[in-house]
């Protein structure tokens, strides 16, 4: 008898729950009600926007993986929107000011990563705007300035690759790209008559 209720004291000790199974069906503790949608829309969207700013878009995806329904989900992104805590707009002048100061990206580049984010495009085209192409310029020009030291050991034609590839993946255009390479490497007494006429 002994060894049988130490047996079942020995599984209560240990936190043991084989065989538990949640409440008895019909009893109080079952009858807890469903989470309520408009509830869980609204924490989402409080969690998402406390983390980072975000676009609409985004958390109309991040309420479908949540299975809100479409129409709940609606009318909280609409009233998230009429008090200011959604604005694409605002988001995207951010966006593109952000990552233009700090990572020198183009407009071609920002305007790809905004529609990713599911800015419309007019809002897209707006943001973008706010770079003039003297700015972008002035940027590439910075950008080739902090690389140019690391390809002085490489052939003339390998330093243009080297350079104008760099400028492309922050989405600047082939034609800016060969003018400010070109100017780069003339400031070192490099002779570019040889190099190409342009990028792709």
């Amino acid at each position: 008898g002994r060894s049988g209720g130490s047996g079942r004291s020995g599984a209560r000790r240990g936190g043991g729950f084989e065989g538990f199974e949640g409440p008895v069906e019909g009893s109080s503790a079952a009858e807890v009600p469903p989470a309520n949608p408009e509830a869980v829309a609204r924490a989402v969207c409080l969690r998402l926007l406390t983390m980072a700013p975000r676009t609409r878009a985004q958390l109309a995806e991040a309420l479908r993986k949540r299975n809100v329904p479409d129409d709940v989900a609606e009318s909280v992104l609409a009233r998230f929107s009429d008090v200011g805590l959604i604005d694409d707009e605002a988001f995207a002048e951010a966006w593109v000011s952000s990552r233009h100061a700090g990572r020198g990206l183009a407009r071609r580049a920002l305007a790809s990563e905004l529609r990713k984010r599911g800015v419309d495009e007019d809002t897209v085209r707006d943001a973008v705007d706010q770079l003039d192409p003297d700015q972008e310029l002035e940027t590439a020009r910075r950008l080739v300035e902090r690389k140019l030291p690391g390809t002085r050991g490489l052939e003339p034609a390998a330093r243009v690759r080297r350079l104008a590839g760099m400028l492309a993946r922050k989405g600047y255009s082939g034609s800016l790209a060969y003018r400010v390479v070109r100017e780069a490497l003339e400031s070192e007494g490099l002779a570019t008559d040889d190099l190409p006429d342009g990028f792709e």
